[in-house]
């Protein structure tokens, strides 16, 4: 059973003291794993830093990087290292000053097992309740042999015991090896890993390897490090994030719209706008974003492709005004940048605006944008899913515009299909008629509740969006080139069907 919050060792960073479900458990041992540039310095020192907040002794033991270095890194970060005592163990042509509450030793000139009794002679001398180690691979090289260098760790872990001291151990991956056997010894292990893509900012992820006596939020969690230290995005779980919310309807404020729909669009569903690019799908999901906000709602944007400001100048020309902000009445409109940003980050964009800012409509514009920021096709689906059923459990109606590739007729393909996962599908195209090109409506799926089967064409002008009846005069104009049919034709309205 996981320990309450209260009773642990908190990490100082939000997201990974939510991910272990309040921090570390006190007097263990842990071990911090990650390639080179992964973060695991600016980690301890966050751990370090949190411990002075509250009072207690830190030490800080290098043996990889050198005290100027510490010091440069945390004023990076705006960080001071006051109230964390360093002890030094790299070759240095400084002398030892008495004054400072920096040692200097020389490994050259010692070995292992002069190294370990002076690193427990500082842990003696401090008596922290904190301590990081900082680095394991300088050890395994001073212990030469795999034996040697795991008994160094078991008597390291064992000298730990009953002295109310709770340790990282850094650990940068330099073995030839992956090194399991240290994370047996370890009672648990974050793994940082730093990856470059083809284009755009590196991205960083983390996952909890091993948690002994608790349990904590499993799967990768991507995290940024940036001035200040490092921001943790927990994993969204949708499970553990439910709302109790009643059947309700939104509505767009354009009559035939929303009678294409069955009444509107219900809280807590998912609506996906398809069609191809400047079709109108966009200003669909805009119109019933403002109505919402009209009636005392908050609205979120995330546009991927548009710009804001082309985004005020569309809406104007649509007589639709955005109130931006971030209160209720007011949308919000977050400009995203697909190569700036990781999955997991957007995920706690959303999360934010539905917890912090109380948003009950949220627009991802558009999904093209959002698999660009995927660092794998393979994972769009599961996150897009997570993240639906997410805000779904929160009440939040949810519009995803999907631009497909070409413009007309039957070639036309969305870059994903993500149809079965949205609760509504509402399909936009072009077609020819009397010299002109044209744009028609339709909606091919409603689970809760019904909605016409009639296609209707769609027009924008500056008193906004207007449908036309049903096009009962028209056959074919979803293949993008109608043809005529006799008015004694039967006719349908379409109602009824989900």
């Amino acid at each position: 059973m996981p320990m309450k919050g209260s009773s642990r060792s908190k990490i100082g960073v939000a997201g990974l003291d939510e991910i272990l479900h309040g921090g570390l458990i006190p007097a263990r041992l842990y071990l911090i794993d990650g390639n080179p540039g992964a973060g695991k310095t600016t980690l301890a020192l966050h751990f370090l830093q949190e411990g002075v907040r509250a009072g207690e002794r830190c030490l800080y033991v290098t043996l990889s990087e050198t005290a100027e270095e510490l010091k440069a890194g945390a004023d990076s970060h705006g960080w001071s290292l006051a109230g964390i005592e360093i002890v030094e163990l790299i070759a240095d042509e400084s002398e030892f000053d008495g004054e400072s509450q920096l040692t200097m030793f020389h490994p050259s000139e010692i070995d292992l097992t002069e190294t370990t009794r002076k690193v427990l002679e500082a842990i003696e001398r401090v008596k922290p309740r904190r301590l990081v180690f900082d680095s394991l691979s300088e050890l395994r090289l001073l212990a030469q042999s795999p034996l040697r260098y795991r008994r160094q760790i078991l008597a390291f872990k064992q000298f730990l015991v009953g002295r109310d001291c709770t340790a990282l151990m850094l650990d940068d991956r330099t073995a030839e090896t992956g090194d399991l056997q240290l994370q047996s010894i370890a009672h648990g292990v974050v793994s940082l890993d730093y990856k470059a893509p083809n284009y755009g900012r590196a991205r960083r992820e983390m996952q909890i390897l091993k948690f002994r006596g608790s349990d904590f939020a499993s799967g990768f969690h991507d995290f940024v490090v940036r001035k200040g230290g490092l921001t943790v995005f927990p994993r969204l779980a949708a499970g553990v994030h439910r709302d109790s919310i009643g059947r309700q309807f939104i509505e767009s404020r354009v009559t035939d719209l929303d009678a294409l729909l069955g009444g509107g669009i219900e809280r807590g569903t998912s609506t996906l706008l398809v069609g191809p690019p400047g079709s109108g799908k966009s200003s669909i999901a805009l119109q019933y974003t403002i109505a919402a906000a009209a009636r005392g709602d908050h609205g979120a944007i995330f546009a991927f492709e548009e710009t804001i400001s082309a985004m005020m100048v569309r809406s104007r020309g649509l007589g639709l005004i955005i109130n931006q902000g971030i209160g209720a009445g007011q949308i919000q409109v977050q400009q995203i940048d697909p190569a700036e940003i990781s999955p997991g980050q957007f995920a706690h964009m959303v999360r934010e605006s539905v917890e912090k800012n109380n948003a009950r409509v949220v627009v991802i514009d558009s999904l093209n944008g959002y698999l660009n920021a995927m660092p794998a096709d393979r994972f769009l689906t599961a996150q897009l899913h997570e993240l639906l059923a997410y805000l779904s459990n929160r009440g939040v109606a949810t519009f995803i515009v999907v631009a497909q590739n070409g413009m007309m007729g039957s070639s036309m393909q969305s870059p994903v299909d993500a149809s079965y996962l949205a609760d509504s599908v509402i399909m936009l195209r072009f077609f020819e008629h009397a010299g002109q090109v044209k744009k028609a409506i339709s909606v091919l799926k409603k689970r809760t509740g019904a909605h016409e089967e009639s296609i209707r064409e769609l027009s924008f002008d500056a008193d906004g969006i207007h449908l036309s009846k049903p096009l009962l005069q028209l056959r074919g104009v979803l293949s993008g080139v109608p043809v005529e049919v006799q008015s004694s034709a039967r006719s349908a309205n379409g109602g009824g069907r989900r």
